[in-house]
């Protein structure tokens, strides 16, 4: 893991779930996840859009910072079909869904629209990857 994610990780956890610096007001959450290949736990931190009436639900980007490829807990996350969430002070088990299609423009742009960075990765994606958005929910 990155010293990177190593100090929000820290952080996260010493705040009860709120982050500095680029994140600060930002929904994050901790996911905990198992390497596909490595079966090694891993944790990483992302940003979050919370579902509109569902508390049980949330949706996260896996814009890997508008990279080509996906992120490696996309990959863990989507081939598991589960994983566990840090969400304030709490930690609950999640079912993983892919979502696509409109219901992905969708998230995707309203996550787009109140943190314009995500617009950004898009375009720096735009005819290599769709950036995929998936559901999180509490199991």
């Amino acid at each position: 893991m990155s010293d990177w994610n190593t100090q929000v990780i820290d952080e996260f956890r010493a705040n009860q779930g709120r982050v500095g610096g680029p994140f600060a007001g930002a929904p994050m959450v901790l996911v905990h996840h198992r390497g596909r290949k490595s079966g090694q736990e891993m944790v990483s931190p992302m940003m979050y859009l919370p579902h509109e009436t569902d508390p049980d639900v949330i949706y996260v980007i896996a814009s890997k910072g508008g990279a080509p490829e996906n992120p490696g807990w996309y990959y863990n996350l989507t081939s598991a079909g589960r994983g566990e969430v840090e969400r304030g002070t709490e930690t609950y088990a999640v079912t993983v869904r892919d979502l696509a299609g409109e219901e992905r423009d969708r998230r995707f742009n309203e996550q787009a629209s109140r943190y314009p960075g995500f617009a950004g990765y898009a375009e720096k994606t735009a005819g290599i990857r769709t950036i995929p958005v998936l559901e999180l929910t509490r199991a």
